[in-house]
């Protein structure tokens, strides 16, 4: 492992458990320490295995209650990775706690995204493939397994040091909203205008929302209309007051696929009047870069550059701001240095779309790192645990109370390692009373 590399390891342990805690490494174990109080905690079966793209290791589980310690979600744990499965993983020698299994191993694979440097078999819009993933393929998608094994370290410290003051990190729900289709009819051209009509009438039977389309567009000049079905942005802010939360809108501002990026301009005064609104009741404004950018730094530069623009025209500071890229494409390390070099504070892309789920095994915020340029990024990885899709659609689950189910025992996942539950739903994904209800029952629950 690199110094840089054990940097960011003693940064990520101080972050989540001590910050006076010290990181030794020897050329076969790795040991924390805490400045004058006996004892050591000590890693003695180092898998260089996760330092390599392509490693696909084994995976038992462990049982904490069978060596006398708690299961953060009372089951056995995923064990990437474990050489010698069935045998004492952590043990007391003397003063000291000997684990024999590589938790910051499994840390750094699974937060760097390693398995992904690299790899050619991506979808249709270049992702990384969900059933492609070790956590996939191995049933703990679902889980969130670095968080579970840093609460188990966690115990050992508390157990070895009683009187050190671990870090702490309450339970918190963030919710998000990707601004890609803000109006259904106020920025679409005519003959698409038309087609939606005919859809309307035709297929959805909704035939008020027919004869309003062109009142919509028409009027959508200087404000989004309020009778338009994707307009949910005020109702959103409603939700999020109500219980105490603070929503996050990321826009869109460049068209490097006309086809797939949305159909308005940040500048349009709709939009700014949307931009203030959100501003003034005191939620958050983000970027969304578009199709093209996840892998071009000069595109995402220019699109931060058009929001910090429009805010400061419209008199809001966009200090601290985060991203999340459109269709979640995202490749490691590229995007994540693209953003950093925008001035990106956040990235909230790490999920898969078509599956819920802890693509990089937690749900805390941390700081992010490239293994290809073997440095730490001043960037901050907020992982994304649940979209609204890929649970309705995806997943097949719809609107019912299996969605809602799903969405609850994700929740809880987080809830159990004292994590953030980060939520995308998207504003045009809530025309239908169901969905509205939906929403509310997971943002309450």
């Amino acid at each position: 492992m690199t110094h840089q590399a054990l940097r960011w390891l003693k940064l990520l342990l101080r972050e989540r458990c001590s910050a006076g805690l010290q990181l030794e490494n020897t050329e076969h174990t790795l040991a924390i320490s805490y400045p004058g109080i006996p004892g050591r905690i000590v890693f003695d079966a180092l898998e260089s295995g996760f330092m390599i793209p392509g490693f696909d290791p084994i995976c038992p589980t462990w049982d904490p209650p069978q060596e006398g310690w708690v299961a953060p979600l009372g089951m056995p744990l995923p064990a990437p990775g474990m050489r010698q499965p069935g045998v004492l993983v952590i043990e007391l020698i003397g003063d000291s706690y000997y684990i024999h299994y590589d938790i910051l191993g499994l840390a750094f694979w699974a937060l760097n995204r390693i398995e992904e440097l690299g790899a050619v078999a991506l979808d249709e819009h270049g992702r990384f493939k969900s059933s492609s993933a070790h956590a996939f393929r191995h049933s703990y998608l679902e889980r969130p397994v670095v968080d579970e094994w840093l609460e188990i370290l966690r115990q050992v410290m508390q157990r070895l040091w009683p009187s050190v003051r671990l870090s702490t990190s309450g339970f918190k729900t963030w919710v998000s909203h990707d601004v890609d289709r803000p109006s259904r009819y106020g920025f679409t051209s005519l003959a698409k205008l038309s087609r939606r009509m005919g859809g309307d009438l035709l297929r959805r039977r909704r035939v008020r929302d027919c004869l309003m389309a062109p009142i919509i567009r028409h009027s959508t000049r200087k404000q989004l209309h309020p009778d338009d079905p994707w307009n949910t942005f005020s109702w959103l802010m409603d939700v999020s007051e109500r219980q105490g939360l603070r929503s996050t809108f990321f826009f869109i501002c460049g068209r490097s696929d006309p086809r797939l990026d949305a159909d308005y301009e940040v500048e349009h005064p709709a939009i700014q009047g949307l931009i203030r609104q959100v501003h003034l009741r005191g939620h958050a404004i983000g970027l969304h870069p578009s199709y093209h950018s996840y892998l071009n730094e000069g595109l995402v530069k220019r699109e931060a550059r058009r929001l910090v623009s429009v805010c400061a025209a419209n008199d809001i500071g966009l200090e601290g701001w985060g991203a999340r890229m459109h269709y979640l494409r995202w490749s490691h390390p590229r995007t994540l240095e693209a953003l950093e070099s925008a001035g990106a504070v956040y990235d909230s892309s790490m999920t898969f779309p078509d599956r819920c789920g802890f693509r990089c095994g937690s749900c805390h915020d941390f700081t992010a790192f490239s293994p290809v340029e073997d440095r730490i990024l001043n960037i901050r990885i907020r992982p994304l645990v649940v979209m609204e899709s890929s649970i309705i659609e995806s997943m097949g689950f719809g609107l019912g109370e299996g969605a809602y189910a799903k969405f609850l025992e994700m929740k809880a996942a987080c809830r159990a390692v004292g994590g953030v539950f980060s939520l995308l739903w998207h504003n045009s994904s809530l025309e239908t009373t169901s969905a509205r209800n939906l929403y509310q029952r997971v943002i309450c629950g």
